[in-house]
């Protein structure tokens, strides 16, 4: 057996974990998630001899994530469900019952005590938040889960992008009620991955972003103040870090590398979470070809970003948007976001109304563009991480705004 596997074996309550050098192994307090499977023919290796972990019932914060080797055999880090991690010594483990993480009873090689363990837990007096939410809910789709205002055949009130967390208010029914961002309603629990499940994938898809700070913050090509500035971002703003460096952070900017200035931002991890759906609601009414054409584009939110690509469900890039959005209303664009911004009536921000386009440039040059749908905001597609997504319009200074509808 290659030493990167691990198996489990039920034995009244234990669980024989082989080959710990690069395995990850979920060490919930329940019987019922650990399955039990059948030990490997062979011999275990000499140095990865089999080790006994009894996991001693506990109340539900006090419940292990997982255990995960680091760096060399034997060496064990233990996650629990608050995120925290420790590194644990397997060596040092099998002496004697120790905690390996914050509020976690785990023992290695050893009986155990479950009345004992539980006397030494301290049950904190406010409820445990697991990466900012109590009962985490993650989306587990190949596009988006819709959020509806109540099962079944309610109407469409929010989305959320594969990987997006929500606050699980209740379940019934195959039907989740939650709560994401500013949306509230309810999801089909197929895909909605909850308990254990949504803590570990958590652990893999947060990711951390730069959250922009003072009046507004200069993005720049390259970590140096003498290289060009390619836009202004506004206060608030928020993005997806690359790379932290010696006083800068390297981001993506609609897929591309850029960089700002580490004093005036400040990076956080964050889970995703849903956009709104709510009815446009302006001036031009429900029936107008504006309105119309935003609430359809709206459709798409969520969906992949692919460079070249021209399908709205299986991927477009910035120009392929909304080439195929105009072209639902009559309008043909081409294929390249600097080509679409010599079209239609140029309009300014006093000016500008949904189902306008603006523009954004790189060097002088235009390299993408986005809808405006109101209320200060653009629907485009972004970048291979974020896909189809809704950002403030100023979340890059606009280089151009034109009018393609009456």
């Amino acid at each position: 057996m290659d030493n990167d596997r691990f198996m489990a074996k039920d034995t009244k309550g234990k669980y024989i974990i082989v080959g710990m050098a690069a395995a990850t192994v979920c060490l919930f307090c329940l019987r019922d998630v650990l399955l039990p499977v059948e030990q490997p023919e062979g011999n275990v290796p000499a140095m990865q001899a089999p080790a006994e972990v009894t996991v001693t019932p506990a109340p539900e914060e006090t419940q292990v994530v997982s255990a995960e080797s680091r760096g060399r055999a034997g060496a064990a880090e233990v996650v629990d469900l608050t995120g925290s991690r420790g590194i644990a010594d397997m060596n040092d483990l099998q002496a004697a019952p120790v905690v390996v993480a914050d509020k976690v009873l785990v023992q290695i090689g050893a009986e155990y005590e479950i009345e004992s363990s539980l006397q030494e837990l301290e049950i904190p007096d406010e409820p445990i938040t697991y990466f900012g939410y109590n009962n985490l809910g993650i989306a587990e789709v190949s596009n988006h889960l819709n959020i509806r205002e109540k099962p079944v055949d309610g109407n469409l009130v929010g989305k959320m992008s594969n990987h997006a967390a929500c606050e699980v208010l209740d379940i019934e029914d195959g039907w989740a009620h939650i709560r994401s961002g500013k949306v509230e309603g309810y999801v089909s629990t197929e895909f909605l991955l909850t308990g254990p499940k949504a803590l570990l994938m958590a652990q893999e898809v947060i990711e951390p972003v730069a959250v922009v700070g003072g009046d507004g913050l200069k993005v720049r090509e390259q970590p140096s103040l003498n290289t060009p500035v390619i836009t202004f971002v506004s206060k608030g703003e928020e993005l997806i870090v690359l790379d932290q460096l010696d006083g800068w952070v390297k981001v993506d900017l609609d897929g591309e590398e850029a960089y700002v200035s580490a004093d005036y931002v400040t990076v956080e991890d964050r889970l995703q979470t849903a956009v709104t759906m709510k009815d446009l609601l302006q001036e031009y009414g429900v029936q107008s070809t504006r309105a119309q054409l935003v609430e359809y584009a709206k459709q798409f939110i969520g969906n992949r970003y692919v460079w070249g690509g021209v399908s709205l469900t299986n991927g477009v890039d910035c120009s392929g948007f909304t080439m195929q959005i105009y072209k639902r209303y009559g309008v043909s664009l081409p294929h390249h976001a600097a080509s679409q911004a010599n079209y239609g009536t140029r309009v300014t921000a006093e000016t500008i109304r949904p189902g306008d386009l603006i523009f954004y440039s790189k060097g002088g040059r235009i390299n993408h563009v986005g809808i405006y749908i109101g209320n200060g905001q653009v629907l485009h597609a972004s970048s291979p991480r974020t896909g189809i997504k809704i950002s403030n319009m100023y979340y890059r200074t606009p280089a151009r705004m034109i009018s393609l509808l009456p």
